[in-house]
Order: C-alpha cells, then structure tokens, then sequence
C-alpha cells in the first residue's frame, strides 16, 4: 500500500548530530572525591601549623594549674601524713629519693639505658617548670620521665625528705589528628568542593545555556549543547536540544509545504485553465478543496479538546469512506479520551490510502493496548511498503510514486496526518508485515496507528 503521505519526525542528519545518551555521567565527577580529600589533607596540614602551638599553649596552662594545685595540697598534706599513706589517700603517683629516674647528664638526649629521650618531653618540662615558677613562689625541679608513662616529675617541698610528683603528659596530636581541627578541615574541604561544583558543573553549562537560548530565533540557529553538568542541568540541556530539533523539523516542514502548495495547485489550475468547455471541472474543483483541507489539517490549524468517546463506534462510523469497497472490521468495544475528529481523519487518510495504492477487500482492526492504550489497524491486499522505504513514507510532501503528483487531490499529506495524529494520542504509526497480523488474510500490508487516552482538558 504506497502511502500518500508521511508524518514528520524522520531522523535527519541533525537530528542524529543531537542525539545525546539520556543517562550519562561523567568521568571527570570522580575529581571532586579526590578534590575534597585533597583540601581536607592541606586544610589540616595548615590549621596544625596555625593553631597546633596555640593548643600546645592551651594544653601547657591547663597542666601546669593542675601540678600547682597538687604541689601546694601534696606540701600541706606531707605535713601530717606520710608520702606512701598521701599517695593510697589521694591517688597521686609520689616518688621518695635524690631523684626519681637517673638522667645521663654527659649524653644529652640519650637516657642511661641507652633509649633515646623525648625530646619534645624535654621541652615540655622546661615550659612546665617555667609555668610553675610563675605561678608558685619557690621553682621546683622538673625532670622528664624516662620509662612508663609519658609524663614528668616535680619536686614537692618536703623538710624531711626529698618527693617527687609524677604529672602525666600527653604526646602531641600527629594521627589521629585533634577533632576540632578534623572537623574543621572537613567543612572548609566541603564548602571548596561545593563551591567548584556549583561554578563547574552548575553556572558554566546554565552560562553556555543562556548564551544559546539568546541566539535562538536569529537567522544562524545555535548548534547542541553537550550534556554535562548536574543532573538538572543535563535534563534542561536535553530539552534545549530536543526543542532545536523540533524547531529545525518545523522549519523544514514550512519550507516544504510552501513549496509542495505551488506544486500540487499547478496540475489542477492549469487543467481548468485548458479546458473550454468546464467539463470535469468538478472533479478538479474537489482536488483542490481536498489539497486545501489537507495542508490545513498538516499545519494544525483546528485544534479539539478531547472528549472520552466509544472508539469503536468512532471508527465504525469513520469507515464509511470506503463506500461499496468490500470491507470487514474487527472492532473490540472500549471508551478512550481522544479527539474525535482527528482520529476519524486518521482512520479516513489510512483507509483512502488503502483504496488509492492497495488491492481490496480492506480490513480494519481496533484493539486495547494496556489499561488505556488502543490501536488501529488498517490491512489490504496490495504489496504495501518496503521497510527501507518506510521511514521516506513518513516524511510530509514525499510520494513513493512521483508520477501521482497533484492527481486526484494526492498531495503527499495522508500519513503525514495520521502520524502526527498518533503522536498527539502518545503513540506512533507504524508498518505492520503481513505475517504479523492476527486477522483472516493470508498476505497483504497494514499500517497500524497506536496511542492512548489523553487527559481531560
């Protein structure tokens, strides 16, 4: 059944230039992973340099009231009791003897058992026994511990016999590294990354965006935009995209059409200019009000709000184009919401391309697709349409047979319409074979037209 007509929507060069994967991530988002590690790391590095002494500082004052204030209570108590009972009584470590720990004065940084000393400990101790001279009014002695626990001695004033107080000193915080400044390296590292994020994947491809949509409408249309960014930004990139292929379809159409009216209005104008005596006149007359309604239809110039109808008795009725040509039907009773005089005027194009470019008898189908889908199905005897050539017959102004230009009112408009129409219902026309059909022929082609119920208006 070569068709008259066609339907928009064929893939043009542009249109596959434009095509963009829907789902697609880029690889390079796995940078901002290694961007916030990265941030955090230095951010770290940078706040133990700038505020490590200043804990360090902190850490210092806390310790050094804490052994002034166990040094003046350990004095008064070692008055009345002795150093082992203070120590059961108060939980205080206590030392008795000239020193607690020997220290290899003629190896300095090197204790008698031949261990190395903590060096920061050392200082440590210096900074401690300065605090407590400030704080106390005699400078007691301060030695680093040199096993067990990290920590330091201090003398205590005793007139009996020479104490020690042992004070425990943390290490310095390498790793794991102190929670204040972990937390804070971790929110500058997540407002750096946001920051790149929003500039990066957010206001450069919304910027190219505006660009583009600014150009729009001018004489050069703005080429597709690649799709990247964040997944809103994708989605919005692909509407663009999809709206400059529409907009480039439309414009084909317009320029086609204008050139196809002048086209198919020549052979019956000039027909009626050549003939003398009016005779036939009638007939062209009606060529050229069926070309007329048919690029109407084409352009959407009548619009219909859709209304829930029995699609079965619609089609029934829209069948009665076929006149005395023996048709069967094979119609399954439901209701859809549709637009009732475009899907008669679908079901009319299909069926006069039947009777125009096939063989009788015809035989037309409807069924249920799904909870509210339906399709149309029109068959007929004739060899119908090659699939290579099929998506050619959906393209408006185009006749597979060329020498049936402007006659009889054919202007290459009539599955252009239906297909357009089963786009507007949310469906699509497609070429049915002839071993595909579940109807009572044994060959021959059919065209089927697919969609579902639309939305009240």
């Amino acid at each position: 059944m070569p068709p008259e007509g066609a339907g928009p929507e064929q893939p043009t060069g542009a249109g596959r230039r434009h095509g963009l994967p829907r789902h697609w991530l880029p690889r390079h988002w796995l940078l901002y992973p290694a961007v916030a590690l990265g941030v955090t790391a230095l951010s770290l590095l940078l706040l133990q340099l700038l505020v490590g002494r200043r804990l360090a500082e902190q850490q210092l004052q806390q310790l050094s009231s804490q052994v002034a204030a166990n040094l003046v209570l350990g004095e008064v108590a070692l008055e009345r009791f002795s150093p082992p009972v203070l120590a059961q009584l108060s939980g205080l470590r206590l030392a008795v003897g000239p020193r607690p720990e020997a220290v290899a004065m003629a190896s300095p940084g090197v204790a008698s058992s031949g261990v190395p000393v903590d060096r920061p400990l050392r200082l440590q101790a210096r900074q401690l026994r300065a605090e407590l001279c400030r704080h106390l009014p005699r400078c007691p002695a301060v030695w680093p511990s040199e096993s067990g626990p990290r920590g330091v001695w201090v003398e205590m004033g005793s007139s009996l016999e020479t104490v020690w107080l042992f004070a425990p000193w943390p290490s310095l915080r390498g790793w794991p590294p102190d929670p204040r400044l972990l937390s804070l390296a971790l929110v500058v590292a997540g407002l750096t990354t946001g920051l790149l994020f929003l500039a990066v994947e957010v206001q450069r491809p919304l910027r190219q965006l505006e660009q583009a949509l600014g150009a729009v409408g001018l004489e050069v249309r703005p080429a597709a935009l690649p799709a990247r960014g964040a997944a809103a930004v994708r989605q919005l990139t692909e509407h663009f995209n999809a709206m400059l292929a529409r907009l480039e379809r439309a414009s084909q159409e317009r320029i086609t059409m204008l050139a196809g009216i002048a086209h198919d209005l020549r052979a019956p104008l000039t027909r009626l200019r050549l003939r003398r005596d009016w005779v036939g006149a009638e007939a062209d007359l009606r060529a050229l009000e069926r070309i007329t309604r048919q690029f109407l239809l084409f352009a959407g110039a009548e619009q219909e709000l859709p209304l829930l109808v029995p699609l079965d008795q619609l089609v029934a009725e829209a069948a009665a184009v076929v006149g005395d040509v023996p048709l069967t039907m094979e119609l399954e009773p439901m209701q859809r919401r549709v637009r009732p005089i475009a899907i008669s005027r679908a079901v009319s194009n299909l069926l006069e391309n039947a009777l125009a470019h096939g063989a009788p008898p015809l035989h037309l189908v409807l069924r249920a697709g799904g909870s509210d889908g339906f399709e149309i199905q029109v068959w007929d005897r004739g060899p119908g349409i090659a699939a290579a050539q099929w998506a050619g017959a959906l393209a408006p102004f185009q006749r597979l047979d060329p020498a049936r230009g402007g006659q009889e009112g054919h202007c290459g408009l009539g599955l252009a319409i239906a297909e357009r129409i089963a786009r507007d219902h949310g469906g699509v026309l497609v070429r049915l074979a002839g071993d595909e059909q579940a109807v009572p022929m044994t060959a021959g082609f059919g065209v089927g037209l697919r969609g579902r119920s639309l939305a009240a208006a």
